[in-house]
């Protein structure tokens, strides 16, 4: 129950503080995305290197020659011995916040024996010797001399073109896929969802094998025999597998996984009725539970696991000042308020005050009616610039009236819908935090299906963790609108 003042005032303090900072976030994110011509800030591989050329300092030595290209690699004559071999490695290793990385290799000339090979190794991988007793090795690999490719040391795994196995962390290879030789184009994939390794030659996937390896691999080609030639491809130019759709793919197999789940009817429909409810969409929830009534047999309401927690307090009230605040009718909006809730705007130097204000501010630069605009700023404004914790928000405001074309600046976000969105959202936190009935002081920030979705990310990120912090990151837009191939 809530009827202290104090702790009314501390909820209502939780509340602003809340929402300012969902602001201060956008803010942020939205300048990072100005700053980089508005690239999509869900694109979490922004923020890893991704290999471009090979590295052409950590190299085997003189058994290979990279090109200026530094795409391209040569064996440049006889092999003396069965472990001359020329290994490069990319000058990075793979990236690991994505579902799929993937590259190329082409075979220009495959050489005298076609000893060529694509894989992966790790940061330590030995490309100028091969372990084990020398001279055991060295006769094995006059009979074999392909062992020595990428997939003879442990922690690497390579694809070998004469004889079409794979080799991984020893000398002896499985049965795998073709050969491959002289214009042939090979790829070597990672697949951090279901933790393999897969390998396609012109095209087409060939084979997986489990990626048993918790850290960062190397892509890595290597030539083997006099006039051998490959080239690479990290990206830049489009591949010859369709990595695409390879992804959607994938994806459409783990929709297939969740959909699999059941949720009990009744447990779905009161989620879904309770999301209604905290965000005060009325009508909507009024032809829902319309809907719910002719159905056969109709779903009784869930009145457990704290569904109803909030019910329909202020329902009415909350429906009507979203409405207000979305259609930009601010002064309105504050009419009502203090009509209706008047202790959550008392306190005019409040966080919902401030937020209010500054829409209000926004909505009239929205209209053009500038010179409103800075005489609304110049006597609004002021009494919040003595509170540090409101001056990065009020200046994003006040630069509304510095560009010509303020929707295409750093601080054009504000003319979002978003911007109106957690203002109403805010105000109708506050308005629950209000009810009498309230046991969960917290629960006005969000709904049950929003805390479900945060246990999902959770979970994801759980889950990814363990994997050594490797595959993407859980996205719920891109998994509404993904669609199967």
């Amino acid at each position: 129950m809530v009827n202290d003042p104090e702790q009314i005032n501390q909820q209502q303090d939780l509340v602003g503080s809340y929402f300012l900072e969902l602001w201060r976030l956008k803010s942020k994110s939205a300048a990072v995305s100005f700053a980089k011509h508005f690239e999509d800030e869900e694109l979490e591989e922004e923020g890893e290197d991704v290999p471009t050329e090979l590295d052409t300092l950590n190299s085997s030595g003189g058994f290979s020659i990279v090109l200026r290209d530094k795409l391209s690699v040569q064996y440049p004559s006889v092999n003396l011995h069965g472990h001359d071999v020329g290994v490069v490695q990319a000058n990075c290793p793979a990236p690991v916040k994505r579902l799929v990385y993937y590259f190329e290799m082409h075979v220009k000339n495959a050489g005298a024996k076609g000893h060529v090979a694509i894989g992966f190794t790790t940061e330590g991988f030995n490309m100028r010797r091969q372990p084990g007793a020398p001279l055991l090795l060295a006769a094995l690999r006059e009979i074999l001399p392909c062992l020595a490719l990428p997939g003879w040391e442990a922690n690497s795994y390579g694809y070998h073109g004469d004889d079409g196995l794979l080799y991984r962390g020893q000398g002896k290879g499985e049965a795998f896929g073709p050969t491959y030789t002289t214009g042939d184009t090979v790829g070597g994939g990672i697949n951090y969802a279901s933790n393999k390794l897969f390998f396609t030659k012109n095209g087409q996937v060939v084979g997986t094998v489990d990626k048993d390896v918790k850290g960062r691999l190397y892509p890595t080609i290597a030539v083997h025999s006099q006039n051998e030639e490959v080239s690479v491809n990290f990206g830049k130019d489009p591949f010859l597998f369709d990595t695409k759709a390879y992804e959607a793919t994938e994806r459409a197999r783990q929709h297939v996984l969740i959909e699999s789940m059941s949720i009990p009817q009744e447990e779905s429909y009161g989620i879904v009725r309770s999301y209604l409810q905290h965000y005060g969409y009325e009508e909507t929830l009024n032809v829902f539970d319309v809907a719910n009534q002719s159905s056969v047999p109709s779903i009784p309401v869930a009145d457990h696991n704290g569904f109803n927690e909030h019910a329909m307090y202020a329902l009415n009230h909350r429906k009507i000042l979203r409405k207000l605040i979305k259609d930009g009718e601010i002064d309105a909006a504050f009419s009502n308020l203090h009509q209706w809730y008047p202790k959550t705007v008392e306190e005019d130097t409040s966080a919902i005050s401030l937020m209010l204000h500054c829409q209000k501010f926004i909505e009239l630069v929205r209209a053009e009616r500038l010179e409103e605009a800075m005489d609304y700023g110049r006597t609004r404004f002021e009494k919040f610039y003595s509170f540090t914790q409101y001056e990065d928000l009020v200046k994003d405001c006040a630069a509304l009236l510095a560009y010509e074309e303020p929707k295409k600046s750093s601080v054009g976000y504000l003319l979002g819908e978003w911007q109106r969105e957690n203002v109403a959202d805010a105000v109708n936190a506050m308005i629950l935090s209000t009810n009498p009935e309230m046991k969960d002081h917290r629960s006005c920030l969000h709904s049950y299906l929003e805390r479900l979705l945060r246990q999902l990310t959770a979970c994801f990120l759980e889950k990814r963790l363990l994997n050594g912090n490797q595959g993407e990151a859980f996205h719920l837009r891109r998994v509404l609108l993904a669609k199967n191939p």
